[in-house]
């Protein structure tokens, strides 16, 4: 058995180890599967006779590691939440001053506290209103503004994909209509890309199927740009948009969205994440020189109110969730937001942000391989 494992015949080789009880063998078989997961998952000859115990193991094994902050970078110049008059900006899609080729995805090594290039974003990728998530350690980047010859720019269908434990780059199923400015978010397994400038669609991704698939809309009226999302729970929440304090829950069982109780802010949100059974909202107030925190609980289905944080030039942010604390991540420095039960809040010292960055940073958390 010392043929090279493949996608064709990695079950023919595993079932073979195990008559043989080669149980290095059946070990590699299992790691090939666990390094190319997406590709096992959409093989039914391959996943559908796993076990579920095999099922479970070669995913486990996917999200062993060290688990990273990373960011990639874009062409867009934020301007959310800082406005005095909470007016909407003029246009979503702002172009940074630098060149948007060979864009980078950076990664922060959790023990020198130094950044380090991961890799490049094909150059396929739109530098403008992509959206972006991560989903089984794969890195998706889906939708965006291209520009074309002629000096005009179009929406894009296309969605590529990041595996970092084979550093490899592909394409799956393009968007069922293009979407610039949308929003992307995993949940349950599934890809959502929710909205995008002028839509209220909303689309599911099944990777077991390689198919997207249209889910109920937005509401009419809500967040046709602008609007932040996330999932918990095994729920989507939307919000943001021209309507700043509605909250939207999608039902997957139902196939409905539902409005939530109004959140007392009255401004853009920066962002929106969500940690345990919390929904956090990161509102910049340049006026004020500090940022607005509020939390919605699932469970209970109400806002704790807001607590205030001033901080010293306060900048939009993108923000992700690690452990036990929430990164906000600018150009300049990356914010850390502690929500552990014994405390609450940002902490005094903000870590560095990559130095040669250029453009907005989207961050994300992805799992590496321990040998990385």
């Amino acid at each position: 058995m010392t043929q090279q494992i493949s996608a064709e015949n990695c079950y023919e080789i595993l079932t073979k180890a195990k008559r043989e009880g080669a149980e290095g063998v059946k070990e590699q078989v299992y790691g090939y599967m666990s390094d190319h997961y997406l590709q096992v998952l959409r093989s039914p000859a391959v996943y559908g006779r796993l076990t579920a115990g095999e099922r479970e193991h070669i995913l486990a094994r996917r999200m062993e590691g060290r688990k990273v902050l990373a960011v990639a970078e874009t062409s867009e110049v934020y301007d959310r939440g800082g406005s005095r008059d909470n007016s909407r900006p003029q246009s979503p899609l702002l172009p940074g001053p630098e060149d948007a080729n060979h864009r980078r995805v950076f990664c922060l090594d959790p023990e020198t506290q130094q950044w380090e290039v991961l890799t490049n974003l094909p150059e396929e990728i739109p530098a403008k209103g992509s959206g972006m998530c991560t989903l089984y350690n794969y890195l998706f980047v889906a939708g965006g503004m291209r520009a074309h010859g002629d000096g005009r720019s179009k929406a894009s269908e296309r969605v590529f994909c990041y595996n970092p434990l084979t550093g490899q780059w592909s394409q799956i199923r393009p968007l069922s209509q293009p979407r610039c400015q949308l929003r992307l978010v995993s949940m349950d397994g599934y890809l959502y890309a929710v909205g995008g400038e002028c839509l209220f669609t909303v689309e599911r991704y099944d990777p077991r199927t390689d198919r997207w698939r249209p889910v109920a809309p937005l509401p009419k009226g809500t967040f046709a740009v602008a609007h932040e999302a996330t999932s918990c729970g095994g729920e989507l929440f939307v919000s943001g948009g021209s309507l700043f304090y509605r909250l939207l829950r999608y039902d997957s069982r139902r196939d409905e969205w539902e409005e939530c109780p109004f959140n007392e802010s009255r401004r853009r949100s920066t962002d929106m994440v969500a940690h345990r059974s919390l929904v956090y909202r990161f509102d910049v107030d340049r006026e004020r020189a500090g940022v607005s925190v509020y939390k919605y609980n699932t469970v209970v289905k109400v806002w704790l109110g807001g607590a205030f944080f001033p901080l010293d030039n306060p900048l939009p942010f993108r923000c992700t969730v690690l452990g036990e604390r929430i990164y906000c991540v600018t150009r300049s420095q990356t914010l850390q937001f502690e929500v552990s039960e014994e405390r609450e809040g940002f902490l005094p010292e903000a870590l560095p942000s990559p130095a040669e960055a250029r453009g907005a940073l989207v961050p994300f958390v992805l799992t590496l391989s321990r040998d990385k």
